[in-house]
């Protein structure tokens, strides 16, 4: 029986840290080998990290990720490895650089370059041309890498039939949105079983700027049957056994494969082939299959994608602590929460900053939040220096009523403070601004939105409470009167959301349907939303991009998220009719 014993490693890259990449590399490597790995593979654009963006315009930083890979080569004495780089051969391509036996033997360049969503490979790479194989341990295996398994005909289809690839492994920095990890896996069982071979795809963990990386590797067989499955969010080098000879006794009774494959030839001509140096036979002692994980329930799953898009950002960035406006609502109670499961409670300090409007509930909440998740809770008053305020601009305002500019200064006071906290103390401010908020502008330049990072920025007011219930369900942190109250920004007496807004419960299917999938207010209107709600809600939203375009980068979770996802010009005179 041919068995090929595969380690895919949930790598967790920093973009630009080669030095730091390598080492890491190198160490999986050694663990891989410990564990009698035949092949190990590591994720897309592993060495360099993914998304390098505008590095990528930088010769010196080509070359000297092809310098750290040619370091790592000696570490892959005795098996083989895929690392994901940046390769450079007149153009430069995203590759998979395949070593083996301490050199260099080949190179796959990625053949489709995503350039849709948060996506800009077109702008970077070069396309490849030419599909490759590779003889590992006398098993035929096709290098590719992520976006190219996704097309039915792709290079996972040339690979398994005119190269006889008996494994597809498909190197991914696949960034996390929800539900996608399913999503995923369907896709590559249905590669699988289409193709008769087995596929297995490993991917990034952790975050880059809002992207997450989920890992979720998964290993499927020729019939697509699920053989091995990598944990999310975790680091982890998954180690498996794969039964070769079973995809050839499966093609024998396929005898359509035949036909295919002589029209591909046809097509497309013969693919590139590589031997691989035979590896020495070395004792090794049978393994168990590896357990499957469940996956993660949709609720814990957002939650996860959270802590880590946190504690990868404050880390990677070099921050130690973050600071957080604490107000008694729900968005600053579960973005404390979050950071505080990320980072822990000694690394997080909160700040209530009450005012005239400031209820007794709110300050209560506060304390309770504060209390229950162990972090430090500053209070600055603001009374005094919103008198100052009011006091050098009466002046200038007049005899005007008081509106939503004294609500707004009220706001930026927090801002300032939180930002001298951080120019003083050398804090991280998160922002605390959910996705409805920032779809409609329901907030304030450079009031609550000052800040370096937005935790929920893509968590629509819906999902914010029932991930803060989630998180009370492992321990009740969230004072439960903030789930219960009404949601207010207390800038004024008696002031509640619903003053401006329609209930969120309303309010976030529009949102989805109009920033999320595009549709029209007259497709809105027929799915059974009152006209005069949808065409504010869009007014809104339309209205509101200079705002956007100022905040802070924040976490992406949603399939269209604010930012690179959505990209709307801010000068814009087009409106519906």
């Amino acid at each position: 029986m041919r068995r090929l014993r595969l380690a895919l490693a949930q790598m967790n890259s920093t973009v630009g840290d080669l030095d730091r990449n390598a080492a890491t590399i190198r160490r999986l490597i050694g663990e891989a080998r410990r564990a009698g790995a035949d092949l190990v593979a590591f994720p897309e654009m592993a060495l360099p990290g993914y998304p390098p963006e505008d590095l990528l315009l930088k010769p010196q930083f080509i070359r000297d990720n092809l310098q750290a890979l040619d370091a790592i080569a000696p570490a892959t004495r005795g098996l083989a490895a895929i690392v994901g780089v940046v390769d450079r051969n007149g153009d430069i391509f995203n590759a998979a650089a395949v070593l083996a036996d301490g050199r260099r033997v080949g190179m796959y360049h990625k053949m489709y370059l995503p350039n849709y969503g948060v996506f800009d490979e077109d702008r970077y790479f070069q396309a490849g041309r030419r599909c490759a194989v590779f003889r590992v341990a006398g098993v035929t295996v096709g290098v590719n890498i992520c976006e190219d398994i996704w097309y039915p005909e792709g290079p996972t289809q040339l690979q398994a039939l005119a190269g006889e690839a008996e494994v597809i492994v498909n190197i991914n920095a696949s960034p996390y949105s929800q539900g996608k990890g399913a999503f995923r896996e369907r896709m590559y069982a249905t590669r699988a079983a289409d193709n008769l071979v087995m596929v297995a795809a490993v991917n990034m963990v952790g975050a880059q700027d809002e992207l997450v990386f989920d890992g979720h590797s998964v290993v499927v067989d020729q019939h697509g049957a699920l053989i091995a499955r990598g944990g999310q969010f975790v680091e982890e080098l998954l180690v498996v056994d794969l039964d070769v000879d079973a995809v050839f006794q499966s093609r024998l009774h396929d005898t359509r494969r035949r036909k295919k494959k002589l029209a591909l030839l046809e097509r497309d001509g013969e693919i590139q082939r590589f031997d691989l140096p035979p590896l020495k036979p070395r004792p090794r002692r049978s393994r168990p299959a590896p357990a499957v994980p469940a996956l993660l329930s949709p609720e814990e799953e957002v939650y996860r994608a959270l802590t880590v898009g946190v504690r990868d950002y404050v880390a990677k960035n070099g921050f130690e602590t973050v600071v957080i406006g604490v107000s008694g609502g729900i968005d600053s109670a579960l973005t404390t929460a979050i950071a505080v499961d990320a980072l822990g409670a000694a690394h997080v300090v909160g700040v209530f900053m009450p005012s005239p409007y400031t209820s007794v509930e709110s300050r209560e909440d506060v304390d309770r939040l504060a209390k229950r998740l162990g972090v430090r809770l500053i209070t600055l008053p603001i009374h005094d220096v919103m008198a100052d305020y009011h006091k050098t601009l009466s002046p200038t305002f007049g005899k005007r009523p008081p509106d939503i500019a004294e609500e707004n200064i009220q706001a930026r006071i927090r801002g300032n403070l939180l930002m001298a906290l951080s120019n003083k103390f050398g804090w991280l401010v998160l922002t605390t601004g959910n996705k409805s908020e920032m779809s409609v502008g329901y907030t304030t330049l450079y009031g609550d939105m000052a800040g370096g990072f937005a935790v929920i920025k893509d968590v629509p007011k819906t999902l914010v409470y029932a991930l803060a219930r989630f998180r009370n369900r492992r321990e009740e942190v969230i004072p439960q009167r903030v789930l219960d109250r009404a949601p207010t920004a207390e800038l004024r007496p008696h002031q509640r959301d619903e003053d401006t807004l329609p209930p969120y419960a309303v309010l976030d299917p529009i949102l989805r349907a109009y920033v999320e999938d595009d549709r029209s207010v007259e497709d809105i209107v027929a799915m059974g939303y009152p006209r005069a709600t949808v065409a504010a809600v869009a007014r809104m939203v339309d209205g509101s991009e200079y705002k956007r375009r100022q905040s802070p980068i924040g976490i992406k979770l949603t399939p269209r998220a604010l930012g690179k996802d959505r990209r709307m010009p801010v000068t814009n005179r087009y409106r519906e009719r």
